[in-house]
């Protein structure tokens, strides 16, 4: 298949500049071939390292993926535990390569939940990446939109009780969201053949377009991510213009 990067060659192709992607299909592209769980994990790892790298050279400027909600804590506990540690490794693995790559990686989600450890990571990894301009990574985890959302209205209400806000506004709201100061997502994929929104991104996503592929993440390729852009520069949006 050719470079998807060759795909950049149109200037006057519409490209979408915040991508966010649910990553779904990891443990049933293990359990289809014999393995456990967490080995579609650690593979689901993998393909977030190459999706990164892409992403620039594919126009894509923000990447926000989702990669544990508020509702995965209900599967067992070696499965939990065992995410918990692909994550920490994820970031003590790549946080060199993620810094000299210039990418800037953050986290959303409600993090007080998460190991000691792993949120001292995640913290870290905020800090040495915070000047980094040439991709902005978004990793949710402990995310929920409606969690979001009720964290952000008691957040507005607090700022209202202080006075430092008077007839909040929509611009308000999205203040005290968890993406605060980030574009709203232009495309939303998910992978794995599911067709649910599951949660993710509920008011940023009001106006997103949405791909749902069959593909599941460990076999999601950059190709596939370029070929999905393609057809995102097909798409006529009018948000409500017309």
């Amino acid at each position: 298949m050719a470079d998807p990067a060759a795909r950049l060659s149109d200037t006057n192709i519409a490209r979408p500049r915040h991508v966010a992607i649910i990553m779904d299909g990891n443990g049933r592209w293990a359990v289809n071939k014999g393995w456990p769980r967490l080995v579609g994990h650690r593979r689901g790892a993998e393909r977030v390292k190459q999706l990164v790298r892409a992403c620039p050279d594919l126009g894509v400027n923000w990447l926000t993926l989702y990669a544990f909600s508020t509702e995965n804590w209900k599967r067992t506990t070696e499965e939990v535990l065992g995410l918990m540690a692909i994550f920490a490794r994820y970031i003590e693995r790549e946080a060199d390569g993620l810094a000299a790559e210039g990418v800037r990686m953050r986290f959303i989600g409600a993090r007080e939940r998460l190991d000691a450890r792993l949120q001292r990571l995640m913290a870290g990894i905020e800090a040495r990446t915070a000047g980094n301009t040439r991709l902005n990574l978004t990793v949710a985890i402990n995310y929920g939109g409606r969690d979001e959302i009720s964290r952000a209205a008691q957040r507005l209400a607090q700022r209202v009780a202080r006075g430092e806000v008077t007839n909040p506004t929509e611009a308000d709201f999205a203040a005290c969201l968890d993406t605060a100061g980030h574009p709203d997502p232009d495309l939303v994929i998910r992978t794995s053949g599911e067709t649910r929104t599951s949660n993710f991104l509920p008011f940023q996503a009001a106006y997103s377009e949405y791909e749902f592929t069959e593909t599941l993440w460990p076999d999601f390729t950059p190709e596939h991510l370029a070929e999905i852009l393609d057809r995102f520069s097909m798409r006529d949006r009018r948000f409500g213009s017309a």
